[in-house]
Parts: structure tokens; sequence; C-alpha cells
């Protein structure tokens, strides 16, 4: 079955959320759907709109059961549709887009110099508390005679499609490294990214000054300590 193939109507589907649909099609080929992942291919055409329709609903009904008045209070009154929007469309579209198209060019000049591209402001929320976690990344690529090199907007475009989704820093990074390692095939990628997580300051402890600085290092950065430091040391310190 092709997930992206519009589905007929059918009686059995009416009244059926379209939460419910996806989630089946999900479960019937055993594909993971945790937080961070992209379930895009298995959301057919329309749908997007359904899920959103179904996410104001119950954002609604939240709202209500936390006692405020959405009929009186001009500031809430539009409050449902706006946050679905921004879950659906904006904050986790990570989800449920499909991946950015990124054109790949051979190493015709066969480059192999240690390059880097950063600060890439990345943007996300917890997988915890829904809370924001706003920080940069900066990205070391080591290339080959065979490495696929790619624009270096690409890389941004890369880090916001997986950090649009509900993340665990540590894991948030290790799934973008293995993204541009799958594109490009470097002999080496060195990945840093250095976050304030809302979950820290905007509750719990409320520290404001705490960040979270966390690599990933792969092949030549893991076995060649010189050009380990040469990236590290090339990254602007606050």
């Amino acid at each position: 079955m092709n997930p992206n193939a519009p589905a007929p109507a059918s009686a059995e589907d009416e009244g059926v959320p379209v939460s419910t649909k996806i989630r089946e099609r999900l479960k019937a080929a055993r594909q993971r759907y945790h937080a961070n992942d992209n379930i895009a291919s298995f959301i057919q055409p329309g749908e997007l709109e359904q899920l959103l329709d179904e996410v104001t609903a119950k954002m609604q009904g939240v709202l209500e059961s936390l006692v405020i008045d959405t009929e009186d209070d001009h500031n809430t009154a539009s409050t449902a549709r706006r946050v679905a929007k921004m879950y659906v469309n904006e904050v986790f579209k990570g989800r449920y887009a499909a991946a950015p198209a990124i054109t790949e060019f051979p190493n015709a000049e066969r480059l192999n110099e240690l390059m880097i591209v950063g600060p890439i402001t990345v943007r996300s929320a917890c997988s915890h508390h829904f809370c924001p976690v706003m920080g940069k990344l900066w990205i070391g690529v080591m290339p080959n005679e065979r490495t696929n090199v790619i624009g270096l907007s690409k890389y941004a475009r890369l880090a916001e499609w997986v950090m649009g989704r509900p993340q665990i820093q540590e894991e948030a990074v290790v799934q973008l490294a293995d993204l541009i390692q799958q594109k490009t095939r470097p002999d080496g990628l060195a990945l840093v990214m250095q976050a304030t997580h809302f979950c820290m300051a905007w509750r719990g402890v409320k520290d404001v000054d705490s960040k979270m600085i966390n690599s990933v290092m792969r092949g030549v950065f893991l076995t060649q300590p010189n050009l380990r430091r040469e990236f590290l040391s090339l990254i602007p310190r606050d």
C-alpha cells in the first residue's frame, strides 16, 4: 500500500478521527512514531488539514479544563486554533513534512580540508514539557573525494527539519549527524550544540543562565585528536 495515495472514503471511515487513521497505518507498517520521528509518508493528501482541525478541537477542550473563558475573553477566543497551527505547521513541522530537497554535487575539486558551518540557530521543544529549546549548532565536515557536496544553507535546512519536533538534545544531535553522514559520506563529521532549555528556565529550578552543550564526533574526528582540537578551537566562545 502506498501511504501517500488518497484512500477512498468508506462508511467505516465516517466519524473516525484522522489521527486514528494515521496511527493505524503506522502500526500496520510496524513503524515507530515517537515524538521525534518523522511520519510524513503515512499522512495522505488533505489529512494534515483534518489533523489541524482535530488538534484545534482538543486544544479547546484543554482550555476549558483549565477553566479559561474563551467565549467572553477576546484574548483567548482563537487561542485553540492558534496553538494547533503553531504545533502542526511550525514548531512540530518536522514530524509532518517530508525532508527538504537537498541537491548534492560530486566533490569535483577533491576537497579534503576541514569545513565548519555555524553557528546555525536551532529551535525546538523538549519532549518532556513541550517547553522551547533554543540554541546554536556548529557542524564540522572533513570531506574526501567521494563526499557529496551540499550548499551551506542546506545544513541549516536539515537542522531545522530535525529540530522541528519534540526533541531531547542528546538524541537530536545524533539524529542530525546520522542524516548528514548519510547525505554527504565524509571522512569525518563533528557536531556541537549549545542550547537553553526553558523547562529549566521557565519552570522547575527556574535557572535562566544554565545551558547544555553536547557533541557528536564521527570518523577522523574520533581518531585524530589534533583535528578534533582544531575544530573545537575554531568554534567561538560566548
